[in-house]
Order: structure tokens, then C-alpha cells, then sequence
């Protein structure tokens, strides 16, 4: 199956995504195919809604960053060659209390080139299956908190424009209005 990044303004990437139950052969295979298309473009995370399913699946892959965060997974610290890329099927952020709030850039493969600040929770934890229905509990800062808050928003319909506040959201509109515009463009037919 080609694989083809949504951009915005596709209604998909509004729609909360349908929790899966069936983890099967072809779940396997689609979030091996979306970390394939996350790697072809350059992304760290992507989620089911970027490429048109409305599902609660999305994949994460931080091994080519600087290591500036912690993470614990199921109670351990193995090294993330050894389990990225990672697939996060029906996932829930918990955020403790107290936890405090940090601002970073953020870009989104369903918003090529537009960057903006966003604030989120710096240390996160997230319990998931994986592709193959294993049950996890992720613990995590900084980066992949971050990034895991990200495409757990997507999962929700929520896009990463929606968090950012409204001095920072002023400084893209002009460039999300343009995208929105080429997206209803390029979704018009054809004429033959």
C-alpha cells in the first residue's frame, strides 16, 4: 500500500480516531509502513489520521535526535535502538500534578515548513499496546514526551496549531491560511 502524508486542511485531521481491537497481520504491516513514510520524510512521529485513517495508531522514532530526554519503558531503560520505532495503539497521557509546562518549537509532516511554539507538559507517562496488542507503560521527558503528546493530540483530532497560543499562532496564519488554500486546490478534480 503507497502511503501518502494528509495535509492540512483535510477534515480527517480533525476526526478522533476509532480505538482498534483486532491486532492482526495487517495492523503489523501499517505501522511498519507508516515508520517507513515517517523516515522518508525526515518526521519523528506520525499518526493514522496523517494518512487518512481515523484510528488510534501512531509511531514515534527519536533515534536520530539528540538524546536530551529520559525515558523508562515497562519499568526498564533499554536503549532506544532496541525499541524504536515505536508503534503506540490506543494510548493514554497521564500527566502528574505539578508537572510543570515547557515552550518548544513544533512542526508537523501535515504542515510542511511551518514551525511555531507550542507549551506542553514536560513529563509524561502513557500506557499502550503495541502493534501486536502487548500491553506497555511508557514513562518520559523533554523530546519524546513532547513528541509523544503530539501525535496522541492527532489521535484526538487535535493539531498542534490548536495548542499554540495566540501570539504564536499570529506568526503562522499567513502560512496555514496558504495551505489550507493549495489542500482545497489539490483535492479539487481534475479536468480532463
Amino acid at each position: 500500500m503507497a502511503l501518502k502524508i494528509v495535509h492540512y486542511n483535510d477534515p480527517i485531521l480533525h476526526q478522533k480516531g476509532e480505538k482498534i481491537a483486532t491486532f492482526d497481520p495487517a495492523l503489523v504491516r501499517l505501522a511498519a509502513e507508516m515508520s517507513e513514510m515517517m523516515d522518508q520524510a525526515a518526521g519523528v512521529g506520525l499518526a493514522a489520521q496523517q494518512i487518512g485513517r481515523a484510528l488510534q495508531l501512531c509511531v514515534i522514532d527519536l533515534r536520530g535526535c539528540d538524546i536530551d530526554f529520559d525515558w523508562e519503558l515497562d519499568g526498564a531503560h533499554p536503549p532506544l535502538e532496541l525499541f524504536m520505532p515505536l508503534a503506540l495503539v490506543n494510548p493514554k497521557i497521564a500527566v502528574a500534578p505539578g508537572t510543570p509546562n515547557e515552550t518548544a518549537d513544533e512542526g508537523c509532516l501535515s504542515f510542511p515548513r511551518i514551525r511555531g511554539d507550542v507549551v506542553r507538559p514536560e513529563e509524561i507517562s502513557v500506557k499502550f499496546q503495541d502493534e501486536r496488542g502487548v500491553p506497555h507503560v511508557l514513562a518520559c521527558n523533554g523530546l519524546m514526551a513532547r513528541c509523544v503528546q503530539h501525535e496522541v493530540d492527532h489521535l484526538n483530532g487535535v493539531l498542534f496549531i490548536d495548542r499554540m497560543t495566540k501570539k504564536a499562532r499570529a506568526k503562522v496564519d499567513e502560512a496555514v491560511k496558504e495551505l489550507a488554500k493549495k489542500t482545497k486546490a489539490d483535492a479539487k478534480p481534475k479536468s480532463p
